[in-house]
């Protein structure tokens, strides 16, 4: 089962960025400096007395101007109606309670969502400040006292949090055949018609899950491939111009079913071919190790010529260049031309990420390797990488031993990779490779 999401929320310069940092700790990966990969940090897993959970901060999706600091909290507290288990909304203690306050907390309070009301930037440590009781004019319970910057609250926010948790329901032994499926890509690629398209003629079992909002667009599905479940990221419909804003919004709503998944499918517009927007998403299942498939929609809508296929791949390739281990599919959501053969591929790159090569396997091809080419040297001193043995899986992670971690060039590691992913295939799936100096003796 995904873990439980904690959403937080409120109007800008309360301190949301601050919290989710503090809560995210040093659990925030290290974002590649790779070409198209997002530099926005806005989602994290934590845990909090041995309970997983994971915590999305809408900070980094700040209004243009004052005048629309309220619409700006409207569409934060829809998107987190939407998609969380909990909402932590936080509010500033220096300013009190303020109209955009009190316009979220009605919006939340309607929604039934979970609600932990934070009041912020309560920085001195001694008896809670009387003027906290303001706070209750909001509606939504009991407001526990913060600071953020200094740490201090965030343990009973955190207690509040998980005891609004469902309880696990026990069945995850259950679900360890299900491949979760997130089909990702900008606005109008064809998400939602592949979705359908999947659902309407090929359709053997589908349950009507009841639970949260978040539950309802995770559609379990069988047939004779396997048991999969669908992860639609169509994403909030506004009738007002796309803006950077909305955007941020997309991207978020992809990278939370990313995370939540194991095989992504990266749908792009043949007509459009790979845009900017498609390699931030792109970007961000790269980076969060995802077994992927670039999927080209609407290929029917496309003049063939000779070779046009061919063409429009390297095309892909080269704008997605750090993905080129993904495999490529051309379909047509609408006329269901190869939708079938996603199912074959969703199971082959599964299988990818989930491969484990024993160590004594992969330190012969390391032999092999570092034989053919030899170890970079540097001021008189060689790079000695005395084994490799394989960490993890989703996506498969290696850690090289060695002598000296400054020696181990980023290049002669990316050879390595592909010395491995020559081998053993990997195909659809990243690799992680970590370089670890080996304890000196004494």
């Amino acid at each position: 089962m995904a873990n439980p999401l904690v959403a937080i929320v409120g109007r800008p310069n309360v301190g949301k960025s601050t919290l989710f940092n503090r809560l995210a700790g040093k659990r925030l990966s290290i974002v590649e400096d790779t070409p198209g990969v997002t530099r926005d940090r806005l989602y994290a897993k934590t845990d909090w007395n041995g309970r997983k959970f994971d915590i999305v901060d809408t900070g980094g999706i700040e209004p243009k101007a004052d005048s629309e600091i309220l619409v700006f909290m409207r569409e934060q507290a829809m998107l987190a109606i939407e998609m969380a288990d909990v909402i932590v909304l936080v509010t500033d203690f220096t300013t009190g309670v303020t109209a955009s306050d009190e316009e979220v907390a009605r919006m939340l309070n309607k929604a039934g969502k979970p609600i932990v009301l934070a009041v912020n930037k309560m920085d001195s440590i001694g008896p809670v400040h009387p003027d906290i009781y303001e706070f209750y004019s909001l509606g939504l319970g009991e407001p526990i006292a913060l600071s953020a910057v200094h740490g201090h609250g965030t343990g009973d926010l955190l207690d509040a949090c998980v005891a609004l948790f469902a309880e696990p329901s026990g069945d995850d032994e259950d679900e360890t055949d299900i491949i979760r499926v997130a089909i990702i890509g900008k606005p109008n690629a064809g998400k939602s018609s592949l979705v359908n398209k999947i659902l309407g003629e090929e359709r053997v079992i589908v349950s009507d899950k009841a639970g949260t909002t978040r539950d309802a667009v995770d559609t379990p599905f069988e047939n004779e491939h396997g048991k999969y479940v669908f992860i639609d990221t169509a994403g909030l419909r506004r009738k007002s111009k796309i803006d950077t804003r909305i955007e941020k919004y997309s991207v978020l709503r992809a990278q939370i079913a990313i995370e939540r998944a194991d095989v992504c499918i990266i749908l792009i517009d043949a007509q459009e071919g790979v845009t900017e927007q498609d390699t931030k998403v792109a970007g961000l299942a790269h980076e969060a190790g995802k077994a992927s498939i670039i999927t080209i929609n609407k290929w029917d809508l496309i003049e063939k010529e000779t070779n046009t296929m061919e063409q429009m791949r390297s095309e892909v390739m080269r704008d997605l260049s750090y993905m080129t281990y993904a495999p490529t599919l051309f379909i047509s959501a609408l006329t269901g031309k190869r939708v079938d053969k996603l199912f074959e591929m969703i199971n082959f790159v599964s299988e990818q990420a989930s491969m484990r090569i024993t160590t004594g396997t992969l330190n012969s091809v390391l032999a092999d390797a570092t034989m053919r080419v030899q170890p970079p040297t540097d001021r008189g001193r060689r790079l000695k990488v005395f084994y490799m043995t394989q960490a993890g899986i989703k996506p498969p992670t290696f850690i090289c031993f060695c002598n000296d971690s400054e020696l181990f060039h980023f290049s002669y590691l990316r050879y390595l990779e592909n010395q491995i992913r020559s081998v053993f295939g990997l195909k659809g799936t990243p690799i992680r490779m970590i370089v670890r100096e080996r304890e000196k003796e004494g």
